[in-house]
């Protein structure tokens, strides 16, 4: 099959859009967090747990999405994928118990596999010195968090609460049946690589650095995205919409810096920005965990923090390529687990320190900590004056 420059720009606008359609789907409980809560009478952890659920499986299932993706094809395991999580969005309007509204919330978490499927199905499209663009280009489908928030309050002061999830359900036809007629599949290597050879990635250390950088990075982004509906309406009495006008910005903002960390990374050594933006989370973290009744301060720091940390999530991807040796959708799936994870342990943890302590303050501490472990760790391993790393 010949391909030419203008399937390769498809592909990307495709598989972008795909993921944002996905990721509203993935981050869909967290807007109405609250109202479920009330409705099922749930506590802050029970309520923290029910947020956290989607992106437990949308973390784990991205190694072997990601493998399965460079194997037999991106555009295939995508709209697979999408078929799939139109039956959990089937059935939430209906869900009559909490322990059923959690496995539906486990099966939407399949919506957060579509990363890794989109970045093996982009990156094999465009050559290795243009990846830190298109990769951070083909991230930006992480809006799909800022429009969760933004337009599923919309919906449901409108139309109601069911008309949330029949309206994703629209979406994703309408890009499926798109994606279906206009994509072409993504080029596949005449020799494949065995699944030894694929997983041959985790004996690399970069992988597990790359790993341990992304839980904080994109972590931070989809926990934060995810928590803050019900983090704003709890901690300063927002309502839901305006609760969602700020999680969406959060995550807009994360989302358009990504693909600016990209570029730069395509510029500069990367490891050297990510010590700079380790440091500023740091420093973010610990002034909203003292200053956290205070609005304007807490606001301005979010955002900020959204701002690093959006830069983080393209300058790590633009590392991927350096390690993967071939395997780009194995190791995207690898760090994008971990990525993944990182978004789902720091809402549990934020909802039991509320329980248990009465505010959220030492959640940001731990934040902060964490940070301080990666700018440890990276510039141990890459700036000491004997590392020797090939993009230095």
């Amino acid at each position: 099959m010949n391909y030419s420059k203008k399937d390769a720009i498809t592909a990307l606008i495709f598989a972008t859009v795909a993921m944002a359609i996905s990721f509203m789907v993935w981050a869909c409980l967290s807007p109405v967090a609250n109202q479920i809560a009330s409705d099922f009478g749930l506590s802050a952890s029970q309520k923290s747990l029910m947020i956290a659920t989607p992106v437990l499986l949308g973390s784990v299932m991205r190694i072997p999405m990601g493998i399965l993706s460079d194997r037999i094809g991106g555009k295939k395991v995508y709209i697979g994928t999408m078929l799939f999580i139109i039956i959990p969005l089937i059935f939430v309007p209906h869900v009559s118990s909490f322990p059923l509204l959690i496995l539906l919330a486990l099966f939407l978490g399949m919506a957060g596999t579509t990363f890794a499927i989109a970045i093996s199905y982009v990156s094999a499209w465009f050559p290795p010195e243009k990846q830190g663009l298109i990769l951070g280009i083909a991230g930006m489908g992480n809006i799909g968090n800022a429009l969760a928030g933004l337009i599923i309050p919309q919906i449901n002061n409108s139309w109601g609460f069911d008309w949330i999830y029949y309206s994703l359900i629209i979406a994703l036809l309408v890009i499926i049946v798109l994606f279906s007629l206009f994509a072409k599949e993504m080029p596949i290597a005449a020799e494949k690589k065995t699944l030894g050879q694929q997983l041959s990635v985790v004996k690399d250390k970069n992988t597990w650095f790359l790993s341990l950088f992304y839980f904080l990075t994109f972590g931070a982004f989809v926990a934060l995205s995810n928590y803050l509906p019900a983090f704003m309406s709890d901690q300063f009495l927002m309502n839901p919409v305006n609760a969602g006008l700020v999680s969406a910005a959060f995550a807009a903002v994360a989302t358009l810096m990504r693909p600016i960390g990209g570029v730069v990374a395509d510029k500069a050594n990367p490891t050297k920005i990510l010590t700079g933006l380790f440091g500023l989370v740091i420093v973010f973290a610990f002034v909203m965990a003292l200053l956290l009744q205070n609005f304007v301060i807490f606001t301005g720091c979010i955002f900020l923090t959204a701002l690093a940390i959006g830069i983080g999530n393209g300058v790590v991807f633009k590392m991927v390529p350096m390690v993967s040796a071939g395997n780009t959708g194995a190791v995207t799936g690898f760090v994008g687990a971990a990525g993944g994870l990182g978004g789902f342990f720091p809402p549990l943890a934020l909802g039991a320190i509320k329980d248990a302590t009465g505010s959220f303050s030492l959640g940001f501490v731990f934040l902060g900590l964490f940070a301080v472990i990666c700018l440890i760790v990276v510039w141990a391993v890459y700036l000491r004056p004997k590392a020797n790393y090939q993009n230095s």
